[in-house]
């Protein structure tokens, strides 16, 4: 569970250091990508490890309507977390489609997820996006939404998102994780 809350904690800290310490992160220039990133990168191992191996009390499993449910909202996660909210004209005054998306994914996969281990990852890292969003707020309270676009820009990531989920789907089950029935 260590490596778990490890990798949790890195990718809250790498991701929220340009906003709590802006000064020392704009010291560091263009050179301070490269770090942040590989913060990021050993974030996702760690999380990826650390969770494989962790154990902890189970409290719910998968049911034929939260299994549902579930992919119904990591369609609109990866449609969220797609270029279809800035390019398209449903959602384009949206300040964070991609922090909501990945909320949604948190919460997606907590409601077939019952264990401590998924709540230490996907409730934190949900709860990373809440408290990312309100930084941004907080920091730059001014903003301007993109130019709206077209419909066609909508379905098109919509139907990329649909095909992204089978995909994803196929990768989880061939892991071990089965996403669908």
């Amino acid at each position: 569970m260590v490596l778990l809350i490890l990798g949790v904690a890195l990718w809250w800290g790498a991701h929220l250091f340009k906003r709590l310490a802006p000064a020392q992160r704009a010291a560091l220039g263009d050179k301070g990508k490269g770090p942040v990133a590989l913060a990021l990168l050993a974030a996702i191992l760690l999380m990826i490890f650390g969770y494989r191996m962790a154990e902890g009390a189970f409290f719910w499993g998968r049911h034929p309507a939260t299994v549902g449910i579930n992919n119904l909202l990591m369609i609109a996660a990866l449609y969220l977390t797609s270029p279809g909210p800035k390019k398209g004209a449903l959602l384009y005054k949206m300040r964070h489609p991609m922090l909501t998306g990945f909320l949604l994914w948190a919460v997606a996969h907590l409601l077939v997820n019952g264990d401590v281990p998924s709540f230490v990852l996907f409730g934190g890292l949900g709860l990373w996006a809440i408290v990312e969003m309100v930084v941004i707020n907080r920091a730059e309270p001014e903003w301007t939404p993109p130019q709206k676009g077209s419909i066609g820009k909508d379905a098109m990531f919509l139907a990329i998102s649909v095909v992204l989920l089978f995909v994803i789907g196929f990768i989880h089950t061939w892991l071990g994780y089965p996403t669908f029935g």
